[in-house]
């Protein structure tokens, strides 16, 4: 590593070029999984670990290099991460506005709103602009779940269980900027463990979509947002239990003070967007 009087500089890196590498191989094995080729899988379980093994060892290189950094780079990272955290937002937004559009708009010009009553008429006259489309005889020409998940069984625990994360991180947070280092590592582990309590059910609700409710990737309109964004959704809440996994062995390590610890406080806020994006799930996806 390398510095100046001014600001920190570090040595040219290895990790950006990786994690593109390893991103793309991910990308390129999930889409050949979800259109069946036999190579997806495979090449889908290399670009996880390869990109487990990245965010290690760029994690790794970020906290040896930590005792190096001044204000300016740590006015750098907050920055970096709000803009990152704003790239998510709109990440999302984009899975919604595909909903909203479905729901809103295709519907009832398929029903044969406003001016499209032809239009229903030649194409599907049999179609009812009802979300979500489920399986219906009389319309055939859909391919439907038999009925829609409902939101007050494993949905509605698990926006409980990120709640109380929410609430637990933010007891950690304090119990750092008071240097209660037992009450830190203790509300850590709560956070961790309502974080993989959630996933552990999102499975069980994939299971039981899938296996039971005929609700799947490739059932219509409404199988395809809500295995989109909800699925989606699943893999940030691992990304963030893995910040929040590596931010736990950091306060156990004593990494951390009161005054300095912002790879703690962007882990929360990723958290916490993370939960304030399944609210938006549950109750638009879930409720409405």
């Amino acid at each position: 590593m390398s510095t100046n009087d001014g600001y920190y500089i570090p040595e040219p890196s290895k990790w950006p070029i990786i994690a593109s590498l390893t991103l793309f191989v991910t990308v390129f094995g999930a889409v050949n999984t979800i259109h069946g080729t036999s190579i997806g899988m495979p090449i889908l379980m290399i670009g996880l670990i390869s990109v487990l093994a990245m965010m290690y060892g760029w994690f790794s290189t970020v906290v040896a290099e930590s005792p190096s950094y001044n204000g300016q780079v740590d006015v750098s990272f907050r920055m970096g991460m709000m803009w990152f955290i704003l790239s998510e937002v709109m990440f999302f937004a984009a899975f919604f506005g595909a909903l909203f559009y479905a729901r809103v708009l295709v519907m009832p010009w398929l029903g044969g709103a406003g001016n499209n009553a032809m239009t229903h008429e030649v194409l599907w006259p049999a179609f009812e602009a009802v979300w979500p489309v489920l399986a219906n005889p009389d319309n055939a020409k859909f391919v439907a779940p038999k009925e829609a998940m409902g939101a007050w069984g494993l949905p509605a625990i698990n926006t409980l269980l990120l709640l109380t994360s929410s609430v637990t991180l933010t007891i950690a947070h304090h119990a750092l900027r008071k240097g209660e280092r037992s009450k830190l590592n203790l509300w850590m582990i709560v956070t961790l463990v309502l974080g993989v309590s959630f996933l552990v059910l999102q499975v069980m609700e994939y299971v039981h979509a899938y296996g039971e409710m005929g609700l799947t990737l490739a059932s219509g309109i409404y199988g395809s947002t809500f295995f989109m964004l909800t699925g989606f959704h699943g893999f940030h809440v691992t990304i963030g239990g893995i910040m929040i996994a590596v931010m736990l062995v950091r306060c156990l390590k004593g990494h951390f003070t009161a005054d300095n610890h912002f790879a703690f406080e962007a882990a929360a806020w990723y958290w916490h967007f993370v939960d304030v994006v399944w609210l938006g799930l549950f109750i638009f996806v879930y409720i409405l």
